[in-house]
């Protein structure tokens, strides 16, 4: 990386005092950690369509699909207030790589928002006026919420995807050449096979038969489906296979110690005993020996800053 990616974010997680109550909700490992790699496009749409810091409280009223913004005291409705402001803001966001939403929020929440019925009972699978809108303006775009963060492999998932889909917006941004799109292909074949057998093959057979696509047809369907690959979680059983399918391209370079070793490291990995990041290592260091080209050039080695330690768990 030699810049920094854009990244989408609601303004509190960065502290900015725009919360209702005046304060924050800073996030440390959005800042400390993510913030290394991120440049933060904050955002906080109550604050900006004049709401005020601080507020009164708003919450989701009506049919999950189409609420209203409503703040329940005066029943004030600023619905139309905060879609006028998405719909101007949403054309600024062409360059973003990914958007970290705040949790619950009935503007920037993503998942399990409350929305409110007649009765008074809320639903819990909401989302947020505004973080509705972004999702359903750029649908490849890999979001997230602070709270979910927490869960190793959802982070790591959602950090997958973000470089994933960079690498793809560095494609987009050159003149089409196909075999561009081939090189891509192959240098993530491994990547895809972790995510999910289905997709590799899938994505395999539409690059073999890129010829037949005219540019933009191919870039919208290769790009969807890359993107919906990267979404399938990976598993132990899927790492453990694309290990074993790495290890066949070296075979004729190694020793039998060297071999069992490494199979050992694996086993080890699929009983849960160590992380990926052990037998992954142990693969890197004999690919870096004996310096196997194809193989050094898989994006599956290192699809994320080695540092943010995303395969250190178990």
């Amino acid at each position: 990386m030699t810049s920094k990616i854009k990244i989408g974010t609601s303004s509190c997680l960065l502290g900015q005092k725009v919360r209702f109550d005046g304060q924050h909700k800073y996030h440390w490992y959005i800042n400390e950690i993510l913030g290394k790699y991120f440049e933060y496009v904050p955002i906080c749409p109550e604050a900006e369509v004049g709401m005020g810091i601080p507020r009164k409280t708003v919450r989701l009223v009506g049919p999950l699909k189409n609420p209203n913004m409503v703040e329940p005291v005066s029943g004030e409705d600023w619905t139309d207030r905060i879609n006028k402001f998405t719909r101007s803001k949403i054309k600024s966001l062409d360059g973003l790589s990914g958007y970290l939403f705040k949790k619950g929020s009935p503007s920037c929440g993503a998942f399990r928002v409350k929305v409110y019925q007649k009765n008074g009972i809320p639903l819990a699978n909401g989302q947020g006026l505004f973080a509705k809108q972004v999702i359903e303006a750029y649908p490849l775009l890999p979001v997230e919420e602070e709270g979910r963060l927490n869960d190793h492999k959802l982070r790591e998932n959602f950090l997958e995807r973000v470089f994933g889909y960079h690498r793809l917006q560095c494609l987009w941004q050159q003149r089409f050449k196909r075999g561009d799109w081939v090189k891509f292909h192959q240098d993530n074949k491994f990547l895809l096979l972790s995510h999910g057998r289905k997709h590799y093959q899938e994505l395999g057979q539409l690059v073999a038969h890129i010829k037949d696509y005219k540019p933009s047809e191919f870039t919208s369907q290769y790009s969807k489906m890359y993107m919906e690959a990267l979404s399938a979680k990976t598993t132990v059983k899927k790492n453990s296979d694309t290990l074993m399918h790495i290890l066949g391209f070296l075979k004729k370079h190694l020793s039998g110690d060297a071999k069992a070793s490494i199979l050992r490291e694996i086993e080890s990995y699929r009983t849960n005993v160590h992380p990926l990041i052990v037998p992954l290592t142990l693969l890197k260091h004999y690919i870096d020996m004996h310096d196997v080209p194809y193989i050094k050039e898989q994006t599956y080695l290192n699809p994320h800053p080695y540092d943010l330690s995303l395969r250190n768990h178990v």
